[in-house]
């Protein structure tokens, strides 16, 4: 292609673009006369609470916030017009609270109530409370919540409609007597799915039949926790499935349109992590026919407002999986290429407006990414991890680079709740394009204070099958994150040592000497020392495995945060080094981030009894073993519950329990000792 065409090709989609967007404003303009509420209530908290804000600030609706004892200076409770105090900070004392939220929605004056996703959002019975009140739920009807909220009696109803299902057991004999029966019947590998309820909860994958019983006692447990409910369903298994999902409005006419779908097939333990629209190489024929089937789902339970119909697509064959009765944690991919408001749509329609445009006049542009951010530690298992925020930096926002969150600097993450810390959205005229946008945003968003998710974004996105769109919901394990290379070390290390150095050699106000020109750090419990002389030009470095010549550069200075330039021979390094508590030091680059400890302080064991530690804040479920039994390698000891997600504690080795210190019920701080456990002497007499 000529560079002349090219050109002229990107000035037209630009156009296309531009002209899309003016009809895009003229539909929200005609939206903000139609009639609307006054007050809203949001019975929800950090991002999506604080996005629902936006749009009715910009609609000129007051909103009323609720919060917990964590919450209690959450950016939610500060943005809102007014903002209740709802109870403690476990969910089931605040945030799932029917009755604590229609008081408020009633005593602050609100005509309505927006649930935003999670919580409540899917709870069939507070809709019917919040209607019983007199108050509207910004949602869909309790008929139709419940009608989809059990995944056996939707997928009933979807195959009466038509829509394709995967061949399973959605039957209401729960004893595993009749499960084993219908696992034999289905096939193994299969998946077996709480009824109610999603997000990756109650989910497992059974390989064969020995696995069975113990996964359907996980999946009860995990469900009877998140939903209240431990009813199960089994499917067949899709070895390589992807994730593809379609947006989809309906009015109170019973009208309904498709915004597109988006992909969302990257995803851990069933938790999306990467989505985007819309889905890559798609057949326009299957793209169409999966809009269709959504629609023909919303119209088969009169639903209304905003909804997503999943399905699972095995080459160019789909099947039902799922429908969210609610607006998706990935709402703004979509926002990204129609040029819509889907929040503001809801509210429309909550109002009573009829859909703002037709199947025809909606029309999908360019490329978007959206990447969530989670407090949560990819080292150790991407176990959720809280603490305050430190050091927080995000990518400059523009047209095309959006952030959702609600989070700021100085924040407690808690581990009650949902450890997402935010959303990064970009926009691009191509899928290539907008990659190398959320490549560069991932890069600038930096944040010291716990451990979160970022390298592992920027390794997602930077790997070349994602840009190929080789998609399937095995991707993460297919291409699992590297450890840091020898080489990102060695840079790290010597950034570190020389900041060390120079604040040794500030502080003291002495000349470099030998005494002062070594340093210790120490990374992954190992000490690294570092000998560092100083010369005319720069630093002469020793490390433990050689020696380089080095040369850095303060850009940007205040106090415990700041930038500059590792220079190494012929290359460049720039760094951002945030000094945290503790004597831990944060060093971000390009690529990758590093946690350095400059104290030496390690933990060992004692009295030849090895501590077995809580990987990450949360509350004791389970305790399977009692003081002084004998265990074997691999036994189940205990389990943590954080953020409704499982951890079970496994025996290293065989070994006895010689004491345990938490009981069922107990809170935990990461960290802590759970029990102590003597591994065996096999040379014993």
């Amino acid at each position: 292609m000529s560079e002349k065409k090219a050109m002229s090709e990107k000035k037209a989609m630009s156009l296309k673009k531009a002209m899309s967007l003016k009809k895009a404003m003229s539909v929200n303009l005609s939206l903000q006369h139609t009639q609307h509420f006054d007050k809203i209530l949001i019975a929800n908290r950090g991002e999506i609470a604080c996005r629902i804000m936006r749009t009715a600030k910009k609609l000129g609706i007051k909103t009323v916030a609720v919060y917990s004892d964590a919450d209690y200076q959450a950016l939610h409770k500060t943005l809102a017009d007014e903002a209740f105090y709802i109870g403690a900070s476990p969910a089931q004392e605040s945030y799932l609270r029917t009755d604590k939220l229609i008081e408020v929605a009633l005593k602050s004056g609100a005509q309505a109530v927006h649930p935003g996703y999670g919580f409540l959002s899917e709870n069939a019975d507070f809709a019917q409370a919040c209607e019983e009140a007199g108050i509207q739920f910004i949602g869909p009807g309790h008929e139709a919540i419940r009608a989809m909220g059990s995944k056996s009696e939707a997928k009933a109803l979807m195959e009466k409609a038509g829509v394709p299902i995967c061949p399973g057991y959605h039957g209401s004999d729960q004893s595993d007597e009749i499960l084993t029966l219908e696992a034999e019947r289905i096939g193994y590998p299969l998946m077996v799915k709480a009824a109610l309820g999603g997000g990756g909860k109650g989910m497992r994958i059974i390989e064969q039949s020995g696995q069975l019983l113990e996964g359907l006692q996980a999946a009860r447990r995990e469900a009877r926790k998140s939903f209240g409910d431990d009813h199960l369903l089994l499917e067949s298994y899709i070895s390589r499935p992807r994730h593809v999902e379609v947006q989809i409005f309906f009015d109170q006419n019973n009208e309904g349109v498709y915004l597109f779908d988006r992909d969302c097939s990257l995803q851990r333990r069933h938790q999306k992590v990467i989505e985007e629209a819309p889905a890559p190489d798609l057949p326009d024929a299957m793209r169409k026919s999966m809009g269709e089937a959504a629609v023909a789902a919303g119209k088969t339970i009169r639903y209304r407002g905003a909804g997503t119909v999943e399905f699972l697509v095995d080459g160019e064959r789909f099947y039902f999986m799922e429908m969210n009765t609610r607006l998706q944690v990935e709402h703004p991919v979509t926002e990204a290429v129609t040029g819509q408001d889907l929040v503001e749509w809801q509210l429309a329609i909550a109002a009573g407006a009829s859909l703002p445009m037709t199947q025809e006049q909606l029309q999908c542009h360019g490329h978007a990414l959206e990447a969530r951010i989670y407090a949560e530690s990819p080292d150790h298992d991407f176990l959720p991890s809280s603490g305050k925020i430190m050091g927080l930096q995000w990518p400059e926002a523009t047209e095309n680079i959006r952030i959702d969150t609600g989070v700021q600097q100085g924040d407690h993450i808690s581990s009650h709740y949902d450890p997402m810390l935010a959303k990064l959205v970009v926009w691009a005229e191509n899928r290539d394009a907008a990659i190398d946008k959320m490549s560069q945003a991932l890069s600038d968003y930096q944040q010291a204070g716990l451990s979160d998710n970022r390298d592992f974004l920027l390794h997602l996105v930077t790997e070349p099958a994602f840009r190929e769109a080789e998609l399937s919901t095995h991707f993460i394990d297919q291409y699992p994150q590297p450890e840091l290379t020898h080489d990102q070390v060695r840079i790290a290390l010597v950034t570190a040592g020389l900041l060390q150095y120079d604040k040794l050699a500030y502080y003291d106000s002495l000349p470099a000497a030998p005494f002062y020109s070594q340093v210790a750090l120490f990374h992954d419990s190992k000490q690294h020392t570092l000998k560092i002389n100083q010369t005319s030009s720069g630093y002469d470095i020793q490390l433990p495995d050689g020696q380089c010549f080095a040369q850095i550069e303060s850009i940007e200075w205040e106090p415990d945060d700041l930038t500059g330039n590792l220079i190494i021979g012929q290359q460049t390094f720039k760094y951002r080094a945030a000094y945290l508590p503790d004597s831990k030091l944060k060093l971000f680059f390009q690529s990758f981030n590093i946690e350095l400890n400059l104290s030496g302080q390690c933990l060992a064991a004692q009295d030849g009894s090895e501590a077995m530690s809580a990987p990450m804040n949360g509350t004791v479920s389970t305790v399977m073993v009692t003081e002084g039994q004998h265990v074997n390698a691999g036994t189940a000891l205990l389990v943590m519950e954080a953020m409704k997600m499982e951890h079970t504690i496994n025996a290293p080795c065989d070994g006895i329990i010689e004491s345990v210190f938490y009981q069922v019920g107990d809170r935990v701080d990461a960290g802590s000792s759970l029990m102590a456990f003597r591994e065996e002497n096999e040379n014993a007499a």
